[in-house]
C-alpha cells in the first residue's frame, strides 16, 4: 500500500493517492499469473515431462514465482529467480536470490551463470517456465569472457548518466552478454520454454523487456555501437567493451539469435501484464471519485522536466474536476550530483511551473516502488510545494539543476513511498485539476 508523505489533507491530494493505489492494485501479480496459466495451450501437468523447471529475473519475478508455486505446487522440480534487493518473497521449491539494481553486481552474475548452466542441461523432455519482469537485465549480468563485470557496470553507469533509453541501454547490454538477446533460449534448446512476461517497456517489445533473454533480437552490434556514439560515450566506455562491439560489427563475433532462428522453435513468449492495466485502473478510480478522466497516452517519453512543463500547461486548459492520466517512462540526463529519479524530477519540475492560484495536483510514481536510486516511488506536488520546501531551507531551482529532487521533495513532505511493490508496469502520471 502506498504511503503519501504529505503534510496536508487536501482532498485533491487524497484523490491522487487513491488513484495511485488503485493503479498498483491492478498490477498485482498473482491473478495475472493465474490467468496466464489458464490460457496456455501446453499441458503443464503432462506426466511425460521429465522436469518442470522455473527460472526468472526481474523485480516482480519473486512474486511471480510464489504465484506459480501456489498453482503448481510439487509439480515444480526446481527453480531459481533473481530479484532486486528488498523484493524477496517466501517460496518453498524455487530459490529467490537478491542482486544489485540498476548497476549489476557479482551476486547477479553468479545467479545468471547458474541459470544458464542449468538450462543448458535441459533436454527435449523438460519444460522450462521463465519469469521475466522489468529490472531483469541489470539483475542477470553474464558478460562474455573478454569483458569483466566491472567493465559492464561502468558501461551501464555511463549510459544511464547520458540519458539512454531502455531500448538503447539494452541494445548494448545484449551484445556484451551470454544471457540476453535470445541467448537464454539458444542455451535452453531443445527443451520446451514458456516465458511469462510483465512488461515495463512502452509497446511491450519482447526483445527489450529485461533485454529479451528468450526473444529474437532485431538489434545488431552496429546498432549497439551507434548507441554509444549517439549518447557521447563511445570513447568513455572501457576499451574491451568497444573492442567487442567493433569486432561484432565486422562479423568476427557471432550475432545474437534473430527472428526465424531454430532456437525459438519450442519457445512461447506471453505478455501477462503491461502499463495499460495501470492506466485503465487509474482512469476508473478517477471517474469513481467524480473526475472526468482524460487518458493522454500509455507511451509517455521524453526528458522528465520538459514533459512536466508540457503536461502542466495542458492541465491548465482542462475543465475543473478533470484528471489527466499518462503511462510510460520519461528519462533524465544527469548533470548534477543530487539524488532522485525520473518521477521525482518530473514532479519537482512541474511544481516550479505551478502558479499560486493553480488548483492542480501532480503525482508521478513508478509502479515498482522505486524511482532511481532512492527509497521513494515518486512524488506529489501542488501549488504550495515550492513554498513548503523553501521554508525547510531548500532551494527548488538549485535542486532541479543538481538533479536533487529527492532532497527537496523530502523537505517539502511530498515523496510517495510505497516500498517494494513486487510488480513493475512502468510509471503513472496523474494531474488533477480540481
Amino acid at each position: 500500500m502506498a504511503r503519501l508523505d504529505s503534510p496536508t489533507s487536501d482532498p485533491a491530494r487524497e484523490a491522487a493517492q487513491a488513484i495511485w493505489r488503485a493503479a498498483l492494485a491492478a498490477g498485482n501479480v498473482a491473478p495475472l499469473v493465474d490467468r496466464a496459466l489458464e490460457s496456455l495451450r501446453v499441458d503443464l501437468t503432462r506426466p511425460s515431462w521429465r522436469h518442470l523447471l522455473v527460472f526468472g529475473c526481474g523485480k516482480a519475478s519473486g512474486a511471480m514465482a510464489a504465484a506459480l508455486e501456489r498453482a503448481l505446487g510439487r509439480r515444480i522440480t526446481e527453480g531459481l529467480v533473481v530479484v532486486k534487493d528488498g523484493y524477496t518473497v517466501l517460496t518453498e521449491r524455487i530459490i529467490v536470490k537478491q542482486a544489485g539494481h540498476p548497476l549489476p553486481d557479482a551476486r547477479g552474475q553468479a545467479a545468471a551463470e547458474a541459470i544458464v548452466n542449468r538450462v543448458r542441461a535441459a533436454g527435449a523432455e523438460d519444460l522450462i517456465l521463465f519469469l521475466i519482469s522489468g529490472g531483469g537485465s541489470a539483475l542477470t549480468p553474464a558478460p562474455v569472457p573478454a569483458i569483466t563485470l566491472a567493465e559492464k557496470q561502468e558501461t551501464t553507469r555511463l549510459l544511464l548518466g547520458a540519458g539512454a533509453t531502455i531500448n538503447e541501454l539494452n541494445a548494448v547490454r545484449k551484445h556484451l552478454s551470454l544471457f540476453k538477446g535470445g541467448q537464454l533460449a539458444r542455451a535452453a534448446a531443445p527443451a520446451t520454454l514458456i516465458s511469462l512476461i510483465l512488461s515495463d517497456v512502452i509497446s511491450d517489445p519482447l526483445d527489450v523487456i529485461a533485454s529479451g533473454p528468450t526473444a529474437p533480437d532485431p538489434t545488431t552490434f552496429a546498432d549497439a555501437l551507434a548507441v554509444l556514439q549517439r549518447r557521447g560515450v563511445g570513447y568513455l566506455v572501457p576499451d574491451a567493451v568497444r573492442a567487442r562491439l567493433e569486432a561484432g560489427a565486422r562479423g568476427e563475433v557471432q550475432e545474437t539469435p534473430k527472428p526465424g532462428d531454430p532456437a525459438f522453435e519450442r519457445v512461447t513468449n506471453l505478455v501477462i501484464g503491461n502499463n495499460a492495466l495501470v492506466v485503465d485502473a487509474a482512469a476508473a478510480e478517477a471517474r469513481r471519485r467524480g473526475y472526468r478522466a482524460e487518458v493522454l497516452t500509455r507511451g509517455l517519453q521524453g526528458e522528465a522536466r520538459e514533459v512536466a512543463r508540457e503536461l502542466v500547461a495542458r492541465a491548465r486548459t482542462l475543465p475543473p474536476r478533470t484528471c489527466l492520466i499518462a503511462g510510460g517512462e520519461t528519462t533524465v540526463t544527469v548533470g548534477g550530483r543530487g539524488r532522485g529519479g525520473r518521477c521525482q524530477e518530473f514532479v519537482l519540475a512541474a511544481a516550479l511551473e505551478l502558479r499560486p492560484d493553480d488548483r492542480i495536483v501532480v503525482l508521478a510514481a513508478g509502479t515498482d516502488g522505486t524511482d532511481g536510486p532512492t527509497d521513494a516511488a515518486g512524488a506529489v506536488a501542488d501549488a504550495e510545494t515550492i513554498a513548503r520546501g523553501e521554508r525547510a531551507g531548500r532551494a527548488a531551482r538549485a535542486a532541479l539543476d543538481d538533479n536533487d529532487a529527492y532532497t527537496f521533495l523530502s523537505a517539502a513532505g511530498d515523496l510517495v513511498v510505497s516500498g517494494p511493490t513486487n510488480t513493475n508496469l512502468l510509471d503513472l502520471y496523474v494531474l488533477l485539476r480540481d
